[in-house]
């Protein structure tokens, strides 16, 4: 059974930073493209960033130039560090593969 948790969450000031991890138990890992969504109070969920299985990457407008999502298949996580955070990128932060499994999520909060 597919099993994605993610931590790094938390609260930070704007303008500040935060590391979040997915630890993903997948076989052949290196074949799934992985998400990070997110889910704002009120909004729906929406795509972050995506990693595909070459590595290359594709991130929401909102997001480009912040955040850098990226993998390390030896060990099965993907990584989303996230620059310059704003207060509109508090949310819940989900991780996703292609096979559609979800984490449970980890909440970040920017405020001040």
């Amino acid at each position: 059974q597919v099993q994605l948790v993610e931590s790094g969450g938390g609260l930070v000031q704007p303008g500040g930073s935060l590391r979040l991890s997915c630890a993903a138990s997948i076989r052949h890992f290196s074949l799934y493209v992985m998400d990070w969504y997110r889910q704002a109070p009120g909004k729906e969920r929406e795509l972050v960033a995506s990693i595909a299985t070459d590595s290359s990457t594709n991130y929401a407008d909102s997001v480009k130039g912040r955040f850098t999502i990226s993998r390390d298949n030896a060990k099965n996580m993907v990584y989303l560090q996230m620059n310059s955070l704003k207060p509109e990128d508090t949310a819940v932060y989900f991780c996703h593969d292609s096979f559609d499994s979800w984490g449970q999520g980890t909440q970040v909060t920017v405020s001040s």
